[in-house]
């Protein structure tokens, strides 16, 4: 008898439900954001006169969870991780290197590669893996890769149901529940630490990720991410609702086309965590990791427009370094906002600069052959035909993340105390042996997906009179 295998785009849908569900309890904070954001989301529908904003559960689906983010401490778990989250369809796409902003790891999003799974389950898990090389101290490096070399995230029953799926080309509705339950199980939360007092000291000492990625029995989940309508507007509501949200929101300003993404959290909590000492006597210690998060998507960037992207926060952050004072975060958003006056704020500029992905399509009424008279030597003249009102152009969602605003949001939710930059440079290569498989690179996807819908439209334009 054939096993039924299910679909991946509804695997990863309950995958995320359940990992929303275990760190709603885990994290009561983060319940409230979520409530937050959906109360927002449900205002700005209606606001918009959207027939469906009474529908309490349409609203929660608009709020649903769009990403979460782990942190692991070796090459093997990386790669366990990999294919477990293959099973969700979910594949690695980017290399991101976290060492200039002072924090000891690079990383990769694992995410589905297709808008139509993107639009089923958005679910994308950011994935960090510790570099141990960069303790400085010789006997606490050696210490932390004795420690991981005998940690096993995975039970036999995990690796058992990895093994089946790899084997029979997906997972059977028969192991999906026990699937899905262990893999949420790998991101629980252990209040018990796996060192003594002192060695998470001296891991504390190192840096504060360093201690967070080793000191447990696993990878717990240390942030989930609802989507927002309007951040601006739970960024205000934030400290009414009793959470300590950061300064300013990372990424670009407001803008009437919004591009990359913004994002917003709360401050990271401190947790009761308990060590056994020598003696066997238990310790506390307050840990600080933990925190929920909220982001606003928009479209993605050719690399001409991530150029000038990079150009203009960088013209921000050099006219008013941002601190932790509440003075200094509006004088950044006042920065920030001219730096990005010189970015197109409008759709056909940024078309005609080539600075956003789109997708062409043709507008009602059109046919093909009047794209005729827009042929050029370097293909057809897009931007006209947008212009002249003959083609529709629809951006590109942005689907994945900056380093600098995930620098950014480790940073600023962490402490900024261990915020100096290592000398030593991260390697692509060394992530990918580490991986076991090279990252996609999403500025590829972006492109593929204009290119196919220019595609279609030659492809109309060849076809008879008639046909077309």
């Amino acid at each position: 008898m054939t096993a039924n295998i299910l679909g991946k785009s509804q695997l990863r849908n309950r995958f995320a439900q359940q990992m929303s569900d275990m760190y709603r309890k885990e994290v009561p904070a983060y319940s409230e954001l979520v409530e937050l954001v959906e109360r927002t989301n449900g205002e700005v529908l209606r606001v918009k006169g959207d027939r469906r904003c009474d529908n309490s559960e349409y609203i929660s689906s608009i709020s649903q969870q769009c990403h979460g983010a782990i942190r692991v401490g070796k090459p093997e778990e990386l790669r366990g991780l990999r294919r477990l989250f293959a099973l969700y369809g979910m594949y690695p796409v980017n290399f991101y290197d976290l060492v200039p902003a002072g924090i000891p790891v690079f990383s990769t999003a694992f995410r589905a590669l297709t808008e139509s799974e993107l639009n089923q389950s958005p679910f994308r898990i950011f994935c960090s893996l510790l570099r141990v090389e960069l303790i400085e101290d010789s006997v606490l490096r050696r210490k932390a890769g004795d420690i991981l070399a005998n940690r096993s995230i995975f039970t036999p029953k995990l690796e058992q149901l990895i093994n089946a799926a790899e084997a029979a080309g997906g997972v059977s509705d028969a192991d999906a529940d026990d699937l899905i339950s262990l893999s949420v199980s790998v991101f629980q939360w252990h209040q018990k630490a796996l060192v003594d007092a002192a060695t998470y000291d001296h891991l504390l000492n190192s840096h504060r990720l360093v201690a967070d990625i080793v000191s447990f029995k696993g990878p717990h989940i240390n942030h989930l991410t609802p989507r927002a309508l309007d951040i601006d507007a739970v960024q205000r509501a934030m400290p009414s609702a009793g959470l300590n949200a950061k300064l300013v929101i990372e990424g670009p300003p407001a803008r009437r086309c919004p591009i990359l993404l913004r994002q917003t959290a709360f401050n990271a909590l401190e947790e009761r965590v308990t060590f056994e000492d020598q003696s066997y006597s238990v310790v506390e210690r307050l840990h600080r990791a933990r925190f929920g998060e909220v982001e606003q998507r928009g479209v993605a960037l050719t690399p001409a427009g991530r150029t000038l992207y990079d150009v203009c926060l960088s013209q921000a952050k050099a006219d008013c370094p941002l601190t932790t004072e509440s003075d200094d975060a509006a004088r950044y958003q006042v920065a920030l906002e001219r730096a990005f006056a010189k970015f197109p704020d409008d759709w056909q500029t940024l078309l005609e600069r080539k600075l956003v992905y789109f997708r062409f399509t043709l507008s009602k009424g059109t046919k093909p052959t009047e794209l005729t008279h827009y042929r050029a030597a370097s293909g057809l003249d897009l931007a006209r035909a947008v212009r002249d009102g003959l083609l529709e152009a629809e951006p590109i969602v942005y689907q994945d993340f900056l380093p600098i605003s995930a620098a950014g949001i480790f940073q600023s939710n962490l402490g900024d105390e261990n915020g100096e930059a290592h000398e030593a440079h991260s390697s692509q290569r060394a992530f990918e042996a580490a991986l076991g498989e090279p990252v996609r690179l999403s500025d590829t996807i972006y492109a593929q997906l204009q290119a196919e819908s220019v595609a279609e439209l030659e492809r109309l334009l060849e076809l008879p009179s008639d046909v077309a």
